[in-house]
């Protein structure tokens, strides 16, 4: 069974757990019918106890002997490229017979652009302004 961990890095303000909260739901609608959304968990690296070994474990307690760990992050930093797959081989440590995936950070991505552009167009107060 093949369960989806997305990780972002956590903040010392709650209100970002919630929007993450809402990210989350958005993809289980958009998942709904083509995965199990019972599988999708999220956990943060800092600042949470729902931190990345929980929300493994969350997974792993479920059945789950395949994750695919999706970073909400938009640049492979230390936290990409170090942080994380140590805390993820410290874990198959324990749970040797799970395998563990790591994805791609949000990187440059087209649609993160057109997010910006929106924003943009927001805050001038007028939609055309900037097409």
């Amino acid at each position: 069974m093949t369960g989806i961990l997305i990780l972002a890095h956590g903040s010392r303000q709650s209100e970002t757990e919630n929007t993450l909260q809402k990210i989350i739901e958005m993809v289980k609608e958009e998942l709904k019918f083509g995965l199990n959304t019972n599988l999708i968990e999220y956990a943060f690296l800092q600042f949470s106890a729902n931190n990345l070994e929980t929300g493994l474990k969350k997974l792993v307690d479920r059945g789950v002997t395949e994750i695919k760990v999706i970073p909400y992050f938009l640049f492979a930093g230390v936290h990409i490229l170090e942080d994380i797959p140590a805390e993820i081989d410290e874990f198959l440590k324990e749970y040797p017979n799970v395998k563990i995936s790591f994805g791609q950070t949000l990187g440059a991505d087209k649609r993160l652009a057109q997010i910006v552009v929106d924003r943009i167009k927001e805050m001038s107060g007028d939609a055309k302004c900037c097409s």
